[in-house]
């Protein structure tokens, strides 16, 4: 369905039944990304995965302000709002794990449990935080300049996602798929606006967070393993879970690992 937000369009699906559980895709992703575990999440929690800004079927202003990851926290909040859900547990990936941060932090009695895939509270330094907007900036560029298809082209095959080259060929074209069906103004405005450079740094807020949280990783992705073990030393309580033969992208690589791990953190008591 389609969700109008001061005169803003979010495309958000929808599935299952039970507990509200707030989806949020990574960059070049969709809402599409979940779809897949509609039947097993789908079986204790109400899914509701929107497509973010400057992705999928989502429309927004073109201006700076409507991708910055304040925008897109307030936007979930008012998607919820609409749906007349109270609370929602949240599972974010990677930029939808830094979004799923930015929302528990900021609308703190809106979230149940919280679930972060491969996901950073941001960069340390203003230093860091420049040099990452610069390179942002340049990537923006370059999508604007050569179009999607070369960008995907370019994405698919950096460090970060290695490991899903080894995927079978039909699981590494339903992600090129997926990505392709984005616009290249969309995905330049987001990264300009929601960039990990353009965030501000949680590292300081992480101790404010009261929902449990559940921080994956996956075993060949050791920066986020990292992260991963360094943000639970400033969270109340969570509990670090790495996957085993598996990268950045969790769910797509070892999707029954997945859900049974997900699963059983949302139904626990």
């Amino acid at each position: 369905m389609n969700i109008n937000l001061k005169g803003e369009t979010f495309h958000v699906d929808m599935c299952g039944k039970g507990t509200p559980l707030l989806l949020l895709h990574g960059f070049t992703g969709s809402s599409g990304t979940w779809l897949p575990f509609c039947e097993t999440l789908g079986r204790h929690s109400f899914m509701i995965c929107p497509d973010l800004p400057g992705h999928g079927k989502t429309v927004v202003e073109c201006g700076p302000g409507s991708f910055s990851i304040e925008s897109a926290a307030c936007a979930i909040k008012e998607i919820l709002d609409v749906l007349e859900i109270e609370k929602a547990d949240v599972l974010g990936y990677s930029m939808g794990g830094r979004l799923a941060l930015s929302f528990a932090l900021t609308y703190p009695e809106r979230v149940g449990k919280l679930i972060l895939e491969s996901a950073s509270p941001g960069l340390d330094s203003e230093e860091e935080r420049h040099a990452r907007r610069m390179k942002d900036h340049e990537l923006a560029n370059f999508i604007k300049e050569r179009g999607i298809g070369p960008f995907v082209d370019y994405w698919e095959n950096i460090p970060l996602f290695k490991s899903l080259q080894a995927m079978p060929g039909p699981v590494k074209e339903a992600v090129r798929k997926q990505r392709l069906e984005n616009s290249p103004d969309g995905l330049a405005n987001s990264l300009i606006g929601m960039g990990t450079g353009a965030q501000p740094s949680y590292w300081d807020r992480l101790s404010e967070l009261e929902p449990e949280v559940l921080l994956l990783a996956g075993e060949l992705d050791e920066k986020f393993c990292g992260i991963a073990g360094r943000m639970s030393e400033y969270i109340k309580s969570s509990k670090v879970v790495i996957v085993e033969g598996a990268g950045h992208a969790i769910h797509v690589e070892n999707p029954e690992k997945f859900g049974t791990i997900v699963s059983g953190f949302l139904t626990h008591t």
